[in-house]
């Protein structure tokens, strides 16, 4: 059995979750909650950075972060399912896979900044920062939105940054981006697992 190391919010652990149940390995996954805010010595020995998702093979070895989580979920099956093989196709689906996780990155240092930091301790220009990486990363993908089809380590990613503006940032991206929008529906209608993996406080 493999043990995912994860938060139910985490867009990240959302990723790996959608890859498992797409590759048929969501049996073969025991999800076990970790805290990043207070983590357990547990979770620090698996990752020194004390981050989320962690995932914990059957040979004991701790495997992180999630890009690396979702190739090794791949290869378990043969490869070439989540992560084109070579080309262009897999430079596609890499370089839009570090385009979402850059905006989840961003969109999770908003939250983290609001929450964890007493108001004087804000900085509004920094956070101002990410917010702008944020749009920029929305206005590119409006412009050229992936393949209706993309089922890869990108789409996924995409999907889950998307909604992960959603539950934190109150939907306001979805009005001035329409193609996103419909691409994320088709991605949603298509791939029961993001229904199935939605964000839990």
């Amino acid at each position: 059995m493999l043990v995912l190391r994860s938060s139910s919010a985490s867009p990240f652990a959302r990723k790996v979750r959608i890859a498992a149940a797409m590759l048929g390995l969501g049996e073969r996954i025991e999800i076990v909650g970790a805290n990043v805010v207070d983590p357990d010595q547990a979770l620090l020995r698996q990752n020194p950075l004390g981050k989320i998702p962690v995932l914990v093979a059957e040979d004991g070895q701790a495997i992180f972060d999630s890009r690396v989580i979702l190739e090794y979920l791949d290869g378990l099956v043969g490869g070439g399912r989540l992560i084109p093989r070579d080309g262009p196709a897999r430079m596609r689906a890499l370089t839009l896979q570090a385009l979402a996780d850059g905006l989840m990155d961003a969109a999770v240092l908003q939250v983290y900044e609001k929450r964890f930091r007493e108001p004087a301790e804000r900085s509004t220009t920094w956070v101002g920062r990410q917010a702008d990486k944020v749009s920029r990363a929305l206005a590119a993908l409006e412009a050229d939105p992936p393949d209706a089809s993309a089922r890869h380590v990108g789409a996924i990613a995409l999907a889950c940054a998307l909604g992960y503006l959603d539950l934190r940032l109150e939907g306001r991206w979805r009005a001035a981006h329409p193609r996103l929008v419909a691409w994320l529906d088709a991605f949603a209608e298509a791939v029961p697992a993001f229904a199935a993996t939605g964000y839990a406080e």
